[in-house]
């Protein structure tokens, strides 16, 4: 078993390609084991192409076996040899955006027993015994109901793996919890590129956008511009979901984003590595003061 092992829960297929494509890429060609667990299938997502809209979630739910197929496809573009869904596929189902009456679904990821879904992760780290898991903020990064929930399950499972007696496996403590973060600053360049490109996306006032965080409150940057190849195709093969047109993407809204390499996360619980001078402003780096660790797992003896 390869000493460093990276554990990586995301709410739908695509999410793990957008915000952590890169970061992944590098570590699974640096020889780390990385685990990709997926909450659900996607079956709410807005689907872009016209000629797939007969995959419409109100449609017997087709598009949630068409996004597994698009995930295997990036799963393979990122090098991930090792995923899962959260249970088995389809045990918690989309739950579309907060406030939608899909929150009320049976099966929505958003109303699932925390403990239930906990325990299904559990499972997954008493065997992969990673030091490093990766999730979302407490709110989802942007507010999404299974983004949420994603959190809440990563956080409880991160508790619960460790305690003796719960559960099957051996306990086991995970050193260090991370949350994805999406600097503003690095939004405001972007999107000042992306008015001066004329690119055909739309264009919205950073401020206006429901992520982001400030540059003091990240605390890693990881460099993974050789792999940015590899999160393109990742992300490309999400084609519901995803317009690419490098070095810009859209979702289903148009809205343009910026095609990333460096790639942020906020440390939550662990101790950071030492502070190293990080990759430059031009390409998506914070710049000074070089406070930030540039490896999820430095510090980890």
């Amino acid at each position: 078993m390869t000493d460093r092992r990276l554990l990586l829960v995301h709410a739908h297929p695509d999410d793990e390609s957008i915000g952590t494509g890169a970061t992944i890429a590098k570590y699974v060609a640096e020889g780390a084991h990385v685990t990709l667990v997926t909450c659900t299938l996607g079956e709410e997502g807005e689907i872009i192409p016209h000629g797939l809209a007969q995959l419409a979630s109100d449609r017997d739910d087709a598009l949630g076996p068409y996004r597994v197929g698009e995930l295997a496809a990036a799963c393979q573009a990122l090098g991930v040899e090792d995923h899962r869904f959260l249970g088995e596929p389809g045990r918690y189902r989309d739950s579309g955006m907060m406030g939608a009456a899909t929150n009320d679904h049976p099966k929505a990821f958003w109303s699932a027993d925390l403990d239930e879904a906990a325990g299904e992760l559990v499972k997954v780290i008493r065997e992969v015994r990673p030091q490093v898991i990766v999730t979302y903020d407490a709110n989802g990064f942007y507010g999404h109901p299974d983004h949420i929930q994603a959190h809440r399950v990563s956080r409880r499972a991160f508790e619960l793996a460790a305690k003796p007696g719960l559960g099957e496996g051996e306990p086991w403590q995970i050193a260090k919890f991370y949350h994805t973060a999406m600097a503003r600053s690095v939004m405001r360049r972007g999107a000042e590129a992306m008015r001066e490109s004329g690119t055909g996306f739309l264009l919205e006032d950073v401020d206006d956008m429901p992520f982001g965080c400030q540059d003091e409150d990240v605390t890693t940057e990881i460099d993974a511009r050789p792999w940015i190849g590899n999160k393109i195709e990742a992300m490309r093969a999400h084609a519901t979901q995803i317009t690419v047109e490098p070095p810009w993407f859209a979702l289903s809204n148009n809205i343009g984003q910026e095609l990333l390499g460096v790639e942020h996360y906020t440390l939550a619980i662990g101790v950071p590595g030492p502070p190293v001078p990080g990759p430059p402003v031009e390409a998506g780096g914070l710049g000074e003061p070089h406070n930030r660790e540039n490896d999820l797992f430095a510090g980890i003896h």
